[in-house]
């Protein structure tokens, strides 16, 4: 149940309750591998349990039985181990998108709920993929998984390697990176969107290094005075809604 105890064992995650466990059971890019449930919660999850697959194994036990295998007291009563289908290449999956699409490009986004939370809004408003870098936490991971509410198994992510160039990357496939920032030269609500965009966003405290600001277009979101600073997940939910029903540029970047 720790993350550093799935670290290294061929993409497996954990993942936790039964809303998750839904996504999970009709998820194409990820496929449950094993499910434990404990014994009270099998008759009320027979739906669900009737679309896993035949060779998935699924164990019930009892509360006190579970508890000593997690570790704590798991009152949802409701695991799934889970493994990626496939790792894809960061430009092969953006190529893939079509002609009008949104992309959310993470930098250095290290905690998890924020990571789920950005997820979750990736998910709400239609984005085609999410890109990391490799100072990124895994989404994959048990608690990130479990406030996406499963976002993030069906939301199309790819890591980049160390040192690779997002901007040069994002450019390479037609996309605009627009790059928030508190010091952004456009505001939110003067921005239309290029067909293909992409929301770059970093991490909070630091945000995005002020070398890939200046190949990027910013933009910012007007407070009020004295304040400058969002949540990122919050961040990432104003501007892909905004984008998500604005208008194409006539001209786009």
């Amino acid at each position: 149940m720790r993350e550093r105890d799935l670290v290294g064992r061929q993409g497996l995650f954990v993942a936790e309750g039964e809303v998750v466990l839904r996504v999970l059971a009709r998820s194409r890019l990820h496929r449950p591998v094993s499910l434990l449930i404990a014994r009270k919660r099998v008759a009320a999850l027979s739906e669900i349990l009737e679309t896993i697959p035949d060779d998935v194994p699924v164990y019930a036990a009892g509360q006190a039985v579970m508890d000593a295998v997690v570790g704590f007291p798991i009152h949802r009563g409701i695991l799934a181990l889970g493994t990626r289908i496939a790792d894809p290449d960061p430009a092969e999956l953006l190529a893939g998108l079509p002609a009008r699409a949104l992309v959310l490009a993470l930098c250095g986004i290290a905690n998890h709920d924020n990571m789920g939370g950005l997820f979750r809004n990736a998910a709400a408003f239609g984005v085609g993929a999410v890109l990391l870098d490799a100072d990124c936490c895994d989404p994959l991971y048990r608690k990130a998984i479990r406030v996406s509410v499963g976002a993030s198994l069906v939301t199309p992510f790819a890591r980049l390697a160390p040192g690779a160039d997002l901007l040069g990357l994002l450019e390479g496939q037609g996309f605009g990176a627009l790059a928030l920032s508190p010091k952004g030269a456009t505001t939110l609500a003067e921005l239309s969107r290029p067909p293909r965009a992409a929301v770059v966003l970093g991490a909070e405290g630091p945000g995005l290094a002020e070398a890939l600001l200046a190949r990027a277009r910013t933009v910012r979101i007007p407070m009020a005075d004295g304040f400058d600073s969002l949540n990122v997940a919050v961040t990432a939910g104003v501007v892909l809604h905004h984008l998500a029903f604005a208008a194409l540029e006539q001209n786009p970047i």
